[in-house]
């Protein structure tokens, strides 16, 4: 497989061509990498026919024909599977020591690497569902191993759809996943609450989950756009006495912060405990 120019991440092997692998695809299609540099191994005919289709990327059934000529291994693998997937990876990975990018939830660096026999460079990666439309948001932590510009291919890869940031500590991926990668799902739950709620005021339904949906549209805009803090903007849109503050006060009343303080401790648990149920 050719090798790109510099300026886009070289030969890269997905080894499964499910949603988050389609999505990092297509971003890297858009941001210019050349679909014959990219190869996708996935045991469904239609899904390979998908990507064909799709992103004229060169697809195989099989994990070692698309993984060949890889400079760069993306492990887009359910769990479970994991361990599987790199016994079958192992003779490659040590033959051609390509950057191993991981985006299997609750598998840890150590893991991986000790499953493809050891001496990789390893990124883990915590994208989310967003970045299914180009607004992801990534954790990323890499072993000793990943030197400054397979760090670099990493970032590119996973920027293409969306932000990527770098977590030093990969004992705090756990709080990545509780925070961005199941954050979308608090997000739709908070909607889902101001619709129902705006429906037992009298709005109809419709009408309460357009306004519902283009509101906290705009305000997630406006965090990113406008550079000040949370804190600040809420501020700004609270005047004394009027009906914001006694919307806030009722949530303060009722915990609001323990609530979500909660949830985030909770979920960032269940990361762990995933992680140590693929202990050898």
């Amino acid at each position: 497989m050719p090798t790109s120019d510099p300026q886009t991440p070289g030969a890269i092997a997905f080894i499964g061509g499910g949603n988050m692998a389609r999505s990092l695809i297509g971003g890297l299609i858009r941001d210019g990498a050349e679909p014959r540099n990219i190869a996708v191994a996935e045991p469904n005919v239609d899904l390979r026919a998908a990507l064909v289709r799709d992103f004229g990327v060169a697809v195989h059934a099989a994990n070692a024909d698309a993984a060949r000529d890889a400079d760069v291994l993306v492990l887009a693998v359910k769990p479970q599977v994991m361990q599987t997937v790199c016994a079958g990876l192992h003779a490659i990975a040590q033959a051609r020591k390509p950057l191993i990018a991981s985006i299997a939830a609750g598998i840890r660096i150590d893991q991986i690497e000790r499953w493809l026999g050891g001496d990789v460079a390893i990124v883990r990666c915590m994208p989310n569902t967003p970045a299914l439309i180009g607004a992801g948001a990534s954790g990323l932590c890499a072993n000793a191993r990943c030197d400054a510009a397979q760090r670099d291919l990493a970032q590119s890869i996973l920027s293409a759809a969306g932000l990527a940031v770098w977590i030093d500590d990969e004992a705090l991926m756990d709080t990545v996943t509780a925070l961005s990668g199941s954050g979308p799902a608090y997000f739709f739950l908070l909607v889902e609450a101001l619709e129902d709620a705006a429906v037992a005021q009298g709005l109809p339904r419709d009408t309460a989950r357009a306004l519902a949906t283009q509101t906290c549209l705009g305000a997630g805009r406006m965090l990113r756009e406008d550079g000040a803090a949370p804190a600040e903007l809420r501020r700004r849109v609270t005047s004394p006495g009027g009906t914001t503050q006694a919307a806030l006060e009722s949530f303060a009343a009722n915990g609001f912060d323990e609530i979500v303080a909660r949830a985030i401790a909770a979920a960032t648990q269940r990361g762990d405990e995933l992680s140590k149920q693929f202990e050898d």
